[in-house]
């Protein structure tokens, strides 16, 4: 069989990183995203390498319509196919529901929801133009099932569109035996979580 392909956006560090690992030590190539300049991207594609896999790095801002189509293209160019799409890339503002202003849920639903809807979608047209199903994962959090207390009100919210984004791709798709199923982590250690963290702390000391 044809060696799988995945393209895991958001990869440079944290959960990203992780997730494109293990699907490397699982046989899969792996296509790595994360916005340009991002330190660490490089160091990922040399991870995986070592694990005997090929790899590459497809920088862009996949809340880009013509950037996602890019590097798509490019994964499929230089790879060979695209098999799995792990939509993985997301940021947290830390503010209470009154401090929200519009253009910073603006940002959080566009990096967050935005992004993995257009990952979604151009994943699966790829994937139905090749004729032989796939896999596309989202990233949902423990904050898409249920709001806890201190978490940022256009973090929730856009975790809880991707779980609606996850489950009508999923009807959708599924005629083209595509899977479509999204993650939801509880507080892991990364650098993200960690700023959240100190935030909260400083917060409620304040």
């Amino acid at each position: 069989m044809t060696t799988r392909v995945a393209l895991v956006t958001g990869a440079a560090r944290g959960i990203g990183r992780a997730v494109a690992l293990r699907l490397a030590e699982d046989g899969l190539d792996v296509a790595v995203n994360d916005l340009p300049d991002t330190p660490g991207l490089d160091d990922v594609v040399r991870a995986i390498e070592s694990k005997g896999r090929r790899s590459i790095a497809v920088p862009a801002d996949v809340s880009l319509e013509a950037e996602v189509v890019r590097i798509i293209q490019q994964v499929v160019q230089k790879l060979g196919s695209l098999d799995v799409m792990v939509a993985n890339a997301a940021i947290m503002k830390y503010q209470s529901f009154l401090d929200t202003t519009v253009d910073s849920f603006d940002r959080v639903m566009t990096v967050n929801a935005r992004s993995t809807m257009l990952c979604y979608k151009h994943a699966a047209n790829q994937m139905i133009a090749q004729g032989r199903g796939g896999r596309i994962i989202g990233a949902c959090s423990a904050a898409g099932k249920k709001v806890g207390a201190g978490i940022a009100a256009a973090y929730c919210a856009s975790k809880f569109a991707i779980r609606g984004l996850t489950q009508a791709a999923a009807h959708e798709f599924g005629k083209h035996n595509i899977t479509v199923n999204a993650y939801a982590p509880g507080m892991t250690d990364t650098q993200m979580s960690q700023s959240f963290l100190l935030l909260s702390i400083v917060s409620v000391q304040g």
